[in-house]
């Protein structure tokens, strides 16, 4: 463990040493020359703004330009960095009426231009060069048109100039949700340009992109919702791109797009809920699904299994669970390790919930977010089933894995079970989690049972099974201490574990991105006196 942390903290000083001398380089004449040779022609092909209304979240209400206040703006240093990243990427422009004056719109590029004309580590970082390229040329009505050819050229110019910058460093990118968006820009500007070498490029990336981001079966590796509707919304943008300016759409991106288009249906517009797994948070996707009924993209999925994901679902009932394996540590920087928690949900109200992802990397309740003790499943001696370690970059990434075995799914009209184990608690405790839930329609009530299994003669261990509860919900004890009533919009469910300890404690809540409120949840806790220990407990309705 020593000569493998050793090993680490000399890769991360070469790495850092190899940084600092690439910055020299990038900031150089000899490279600035480099990526200055282009072939200046005029915009060709552009798009519709309106193709951008998968990304872009503006207000329908359009502003004009004198709203706005931009007198020196770019000499402004006192900005707070996601101020700087959201005004230097020109995202702005979409929320601008047609009546805003295009010369005073072009002369505030025109001032961006002479101000950032060469590479800058800020306002030239892979995401913003990337939307600023994209925003820039879907808004080239009032960016572009009725302008002098003297800013024609220094608009090529500089937007030719980022690609090359772009081509040359997206590869180093550690961020492949940046890759997406540089390898948009890129397809987007051989596009705009008729320029086969920015388009061939582009669409070489989007393929290796796909290859190494998705698993056989077109789910995205980290196991991250959040990213799949994020890397759909990109797809379907590049390839309207490609169809509205009538050129060949590649057969991997429909594909893709078809494989996504499955897995988005069955996990959100079948269901209309957010299951906070792995990363995801709660959010509204309406906007989106009126977008691809816009476009006619009708995407339908009759299974239940997607990811590592089950998705029960009935007219009143849904039942979710995570029974897939961690990704592999490179694709693990927002997994959370919540193996085999579930969330019910009953007529739109989640009665029992995982408590969300908060986003931040640089704050402590991030790692707090990833831990088995948010989810609804076991942990035991307050650790999680998998272990985390932050990188020189500040993010957690999977130090120890788990795997997930003897995985059995049953569904029918009035039945639904599903059960798995996993070692995650083999390797420091000696233990195998296996559970199994059911759900009975008819009755309805939902019943579980936790087996904790000890491969050798460890000592007695504490456990804790939580089952966290939306922020609305309201609980309560009854008097003989053996169940616990929970009220949500009107519905009321009874929570009972015979032979057990059960208490409900207060928790976070992490559903809404980088905040939280307190919610309650219920704990059944003990120690693992014995070789095997069954926890049963039951979930019935009862109003």
């Amino acid at each position: 463990m020593i000569l493998k942390n050793s090993l680490n903290y000399i890769n991360e000083f070469f790495n850092f040493i190899n940084s600092r001398i690439r910055q020299y380089y990038l900031k150089s004449k000899l490279y600035n020359n480099k990526i200055s040779k282009i072939t200046l022609n005029g915009l060709g092909y552009k798009p519709s703004p309106s193709l951008l209304e998968c990304i872009i979240k503006y207000n329908k209400e359009k502003k004009n330009l004198n709203n706005f206040f931009f007198n020196n703006v770019w000499d402004n240093e006192n900005i707070d960095i996601n101020d700087f990243k959201n005004l230097h990427s020109f995202f702005w422009l979409f929320s601008l009426d047609l009546k805003s004056s295009k010369s005073d719109i072009q002369s505030i590029i025109l001032q961006w231009i002479k101000k950032n004309n060469d590479y800058n580590i800020a306002s030239w970082e892979i995401d913003t060069l990337s939307k600023r390229i994209i925003s820039w040329i879907s808004n080239s009505k009032i960016s572009y048109e009725d302008s002098s050819e003297e800013y024609k050229n220094k608009f090529d110019e500089i937007i030719k100039k980022q690609i090359n910058h772009l081509i040359n460093e997206i590869e180093r990118s550690l961020w492949v949700d940046d890759k997406m968006i540089g390898c948009s820009a890129i397809v987007l500007s051989g596009i705009a340009y008729n320029d086969e070498n920015f388009l061939n490029y582009g669409l070489k990336l989007l393929k290796k992109i796909i290859k190494l981001s998705f698993d056989k079966n077109g789910f995205p590796k980290s196991r991250n919702i959040r990213q799949l509707i994020f890397f759909i919304k990109y797809f379907i943008l590049i390839r309207e791109w490609l169809k509205e300016s009538q050129n060949e759409i590649p057969e991997y991106l429909n594909e893709i797009i078809f494989y996504l288009g499955q897995s988005y249906v069955l996990i959100h517009k079948n269901i209309g809920q957010n299951f906070l797994f792995n990363g995801n948070q709660d959010n509204k996707n309406y906007d989106f699904d009126n977008y691809l009924k816009r476009l006619g993209y009708n995407f339908k999925n009759e299974d239940y299994i997607s990811g590592g994901y089950i998705f029960f679902k009935s007219k009143k009932y849904c039942l979710a669970s995570d029974v897939g394996a961690p990704p592999e540590k490179e694709f693990s920087k927002d997994y959370q390790s919540g193996a085999l928690s579930f969330e019910f949900i009953s007529n739109n109200n989640k009665i029992i919930c995982n408590s969300g992802y908060f986003q931040n990397y640089n704050h402590q309740l991030n790692l707090i977010s990833r831990s088995t003790a948010c989810h609804s499943s076991l942990n035991i001696e307050n650790t999680s089933s998998v272990s985390f370690t932050k990188n020189s970059s500040g993010i957690n990434k999977i130090n120890s894995s788990l795997k997930i075995f003897n995985r059995k799914i049953f569904k029918n009209d009035e039945y639904w079970s599903f059960e798995a184990s996993h070692n995650g608690y083999l390797k420091k405790f000696g233990i195998i989690h296996h559970r199994k839930v059911e759900f009975f329609h008819k009755i309805p009530k939902l019943s579980g049972q936790d087996k904790i299994e000890k491969k050798n003669n460890s000592k007695n261990l504490n456990f804790e099974i939580r089952f966290h509860l939306d922020p609305e919900a309201k609980v309560m004890k009854t008097q003989d201490g053996r169940s616990i009533y929970i009220g949500l919009n009107g519905e009321g469910w009874r929570f009972t574990s015979i032979n057990n300890k059960i208490s409900f404690e207060t928790g976070l809540y992490f559903g809404n991105k980088n905040s939280f409120v307190e919610n309650q949840n219920i704990l059944i806790s003990g120690k693992t006196s014995y070789k095997e220990v069954l926890i049963n407990w039951d979930l019935e309705k009862i109003q």
